[in-house]
């Protein structure tokens, strides 16, 4: 893991409307593309590599990534922001600065911090974009310690011999990003920053929270990635998911509050219920709900008992996965019967269909992914396809809806585009 050290400014960013551009403009929401990790859209696309060697390397990243929040927890108030080389399940479009530098950064929901490689950098990593010049941006401004948005920092904040607040921080209608001058290690030439839309007070989504409410997001099969259908993220007070269909469950605050829990009360498998058992069985909240996560973690004795369920209900002959990410895997040529699988959240039961509970790991390897972990549990994205799954920040609420993410067609008045910087005169 790389650390970034940060020293706080202002860059004023709004979004770009096709009739106005005014800072006052009142926002109902936008909506953008998530760009898979390996769609041909992404700087990460290889196109040498086979479908299956992009899922392994995605299977790899999602365990790096349980690790990280592992970590995360036992320090949840360090000023370091940690990023894994080679991390990120979807990355969206933002320009920084006035004139607009655009960025295809990490779209993070582990995460509070918006950043990217400023100059100048005494020990940045090597990165193919040319490094964020903040001296170049009329809506460029140092803060000082005694500064309102530095206060908010609390712990995560220091102050320098020079007045400035240690943390790069911009903003623009509530808009905090990050400009580190210094890293350490090495991420990747073509890692360019990282966009936060976790629940900590950063992030994209908590500053944009007075303005637009909230945010979902509708991810696309991976069977469809290589195609012109990409996944879509809204923030928008129109934003609401709801509607015949739509289940919700409360949002629970927990440690680090970047990450988003759930309460998880059990699975059934088909009619066979399994209620949750686990270290953290009696927490309020006790499951992270992540879109940069391709697998889903469940403790060893809960995981254990839904597979078991499974197995018998599926009633076919078991294979071995040669990598040994996953424990109950089938050849892909056998004719089985996969049961609705139903996760019950508090108030909400999410019922996936086979989409969401097994991969074709390779050619003829069928797997369930899900796997046993003794660490933090994670709803990961394999779960989440096809379902419009709404972050509601002011009724501390998440939904889900089943849709097809693919054809979803966004009402006409929500803005499609990236996020871009107009010039905001500093007062």
């Amino acid at each position: 893991m790389k650390s970034f050290f940060f020293t706080l400014v202002v860059i004023f960013i709004m979004t770009h409307f096709s009739e106005h551009s005014h800072a006052e403009t009142k926002i109902d929401g936008f909506t953008t593309d998530l760009i898979s990790h390996d769609s041909p859209r992404s700087h990460f696309y290889n196109p040498s590599e086979t479908k299956y060697q992009r899922l392994q390397k995605a299977f790899h990243r999602s365990i790096l990534r349980g690790n990280h929040f592992s970590a995360m927890r036992v320090s949840p108030n360090d000023i370091q922001s940690d990023v894994i080389p080679g991390s990120g399940g979807y990355f969206m479009n933002i320009s920084l600065g006035t004139p607009p530098v655009p960025m295809l950064g990490i779209a993070d929901t582990g995460s509070d911090l918006i950043w990217r490689q400023c100059r100048p950098c005494d020990n940045c990593y090597e990165q193919d974009e040319t490094l964020f010049d903040p001296e170049a941006s009329e809506t460029y401004k140092t803060l000082a310690c005694d500064n309102e948005f530095c206060r908010d920092l609390e712990q995560k904040g220091s102050c320098g011999n020079d007045n400035t607040c240690n943390y790069n921080y911009a903003y623009g209608i509530g808009i905090a990003f990050g400009c580190p001058h210094r890293t350490a290690g090495k991420l990747g030439e073509k890692h360019v920053g990282l966009i936060g839309l976790g629940g900590g007070p950063l992030s994209l989504v908590k500053q944009l929270d007075s303005q637009v409410g909230g945010q979902f997001y509708c991810l696309v099969p991976l069977s469809t990635t290589d195609s012109t259908a990409s996944s879509k993220i809204n923030f928008g007070r129109n934003g609401v998911v709801s509607g015949s269909g739509t289940v919700s469950t409360p949002l629970i605050k927990g440690r680090p509050d970047a990450l988003y829990y759930l309460k998880l009360e059990g699975m059934s498998v088909g009619s066979t219920r399994v209620e949750f058992r686990g270290v953290s069985a009696g927490e309020e909240g006790n499951i992270v709900i992540d879109s940069g996560t391709t697998l889903t973690y469940l403790p060893p004795d809960f995981y254990s008992e839904v597979e078991s369920a499974l197995a018998t209900a599926i009633n076919g002959q078991t294979t071995s996965d040669p990598t040994r990410t996953f424990s109950l895997c089938y050849s892909s040529g056998s004719n089985l019967q996969i049961p609705t699988i139903t996760v019950h959240f508090t108030g909400a039961d999410v019922q996936l269909p086979e989409l969401n509970t097994f991969i074709q790991a390779e050619e003829d390897l069928f797997c369930f992914t899900r796997v046993p972990s003794s660490e933090l549990f994670i709803f990961g994205n394999l779960a989440q396809m096809n379902f419009l799954v709404g972050y509601d920040l002011n009724n501390n609420k998440v939904s889900f809806k089943p849709t097809d993410c693919g054809l979803l067609n966004f009402l006409s008045h929500w803005i499609v585009g990236a996020l871009t910087c107009q010039h905001v005169p500093i007062k």
